[in-house]
């Protein structure tokens, strides 16, 4: 996509209402790697026009980043070279500076730079107050150690309260990141959302020219490949999590509640589990799910790999490193990848694209009735000795509505609706309506008042949202 910036409007939006107000010195950008955090603020101060400094943070020294910073202005703000040993001084001169001209300060991977000056935060809290009202400087601390850049803003923090944005970049949705590969058909693009996910620094590297399996190969299966090297950086991160492999490991086929996890990784406790799970969480590598009918609920809570470039890896790639090094990627794909890839990963994440689609829709006005909360439906009928989960439920003021999703080569038929509504009258889950949403579209299915059908084509159409 070459330096074409895509998406992001909301976030533009909120750094561009900062960078305007004059009432507020600190901003706070956060996110994991290859989120795309840099990105949007050299596209942000871009369309801002006003002058800036965007310096990356080195582990080094005080000095080095000090002598760093000076060399970063000499070339972008045309200063001449100064003398300066301290990051401190550095910023009071350029708070100093700012008193009679707007100027903006990128501090990235702020966390570096946190470690190496003693009160960091309170060094920087306290040239905000000082200067406030007198300097037109603005500092952003923009960072990927989540834990550090959330604490930079919580309550007792030196910063706590002085901050006039605090943005988390998250992945992009399916919607977003089909921008990035915008030639593809529409079942390609949930193809590759689900082994790329949402991530732009992995998109990038889609090449339009390639079909869906060339370009997983390329990036995930070859040693080299590019989705294999941001996999190894994000693994070398969590090997400071005690057991985060073993878990990631369970989690590799899908979804699982406590109780299955805590057996299959045959960990010898329960608040062991817990806290690698809590960890992985606040990392945004692995999610849970709480049933629409049992919010908080740990024996019906299911846990997934969240990030879908990882969950491919888990998966598909790390089982396989053998045959690759064997038998090459291209053979080792099509023999242990490519049928279950099709025919069971991909459907799971269709599943999560519906109900990035209906949120979409929601938020856009779009529902004919606005949807209060969306998730699984898990039930449990031991009297029956049955038990079983339904992946899309949306709750609304009406009632619950239960979409089947499914990801298949042939049409949906009547007598598949009415299945569909039958097994949900066997369960305890009333619904006032019923939704179905299709690859293949929909074959002698008769229109009702109490049905809607999505065919595959409709997520991707900017109308519906």
């Amino acid at each position: 996509m070459g330096n074409e910036f895509i998406g992001r409007s909301a976030e533009l939006d909120r750094v561009r209402k900062f960078l305007d107000d004059p009432r507020h010195a600190l901003g706070v950008v956060y996110g994991r790697r290859r989120i795309g955090k840099s990105r949007l603020l050299t596209e942000a101060l871009r369309k801002c026009g006003c002058p800036s400094v965007f310096f990356e943070c080195r582990q080094s020294s005080d000095r080095d980043n000090a002598d760093k910073l000076l060399a970063a202005m000499e070339v972008q703000l045309g200063l001449p070279r100064m003398a300066f040993q301290r990051m401190e001084e550095v910023l009071e001169y350029l708070f100093k500076y700012a008193e009679d001209r707007p100027l903006v300060l990128v501090l990235d991977e702020y966390p570096h730079l946190q470690k190496l000056i003693a009160g960091g935060d309170g060094v920087i809290q306290g040239l905000v107050d000082q200067y406030e009202g007198k300097s037109k400087l603005k500092i952003i601390l923009c960072g990927s150690h989540m834990d550090i850049m959330r604490s930079l803003v919580e309550h007792a923090a030196p910063l706590y309260g002085r901050a006039g944005l605090v943005l988390h970049l998250k992945t992009l949705d399916y919607y977003e990141a089909s921008a990035y590969f915008p030639t593809f058909s529409n079942e390609d693009k949930v193809r590759l959302y689900a082994a790329f996910g949402g991530s732009p620094g992995l998109l990038r590297h889609i090449d339009p020219g390639k079909t869906v399996r060339e370009n997983i190969i390329d990036v995930f299966m070859e040693p080299d490949g590019v989705g294999t090297t941001l996999t190894d950086m994000l693994l070398s991160e969590l090997s400071k999590v005690e057991k985060a492999n073993l878990v990631l490991s369970a989690l590799a086929t899908g979804p699982l509640r406590f109780s299955e996890l805590l057996a299959k990784t045959g960990m010898e406790s329960s608040p062991v589990l817990d806290y690698v799970l809590k960890k992985l969480d606040k990392m945004e590598v692995v999610r849970k799910e709480f049933p629409i009918n049992a919010k908080n609920d740990r024996r019906r809570t299911f846990y997934s790999i969240g990030d879908l470039p990882m969950r491919f890896h888990r998966r598909f790639v790390e089982p396989n490193m053998d045959n690759v090094n064997y038998s090459g990627a291209q053979a080792a794909y099509d023999a242990a990848v490519e049928e279950e890839f099709e025919t069971q990963y991909v459907p799971q994440v269709f599943e999560e694209i519906v109900k990035q689609f209906l949120i979409r829709r929601n938020r856009a006005g779009k529902m004919p009735v606005r949807i209060d909360d969306i998730g699984t439906y898990f039930y449990n009928l031991p009297e029956l000795r049955s038990n079983g989960r339904f992946g899309v439920v949306t709750l609304d003021k009406n009632g619950c509505v239960c979409y089947e999703v499914k990801f298949r080569n042939h049409p949906m038929t009547q007598a598949e609706v009415d299945a569909g509504k039958l097994q949900v009258a066997k369960s305890p889950l009333v619904c006032t309506r019923f939704g179905f949403v299709t690859k293949a579209g929909y074959e002698g299915v008769a229109p009702s008042s109490d049905l809607t059908l999505w065919p595959l084509d409709d997520l991707f159409d900017p109308e519906n949202f």
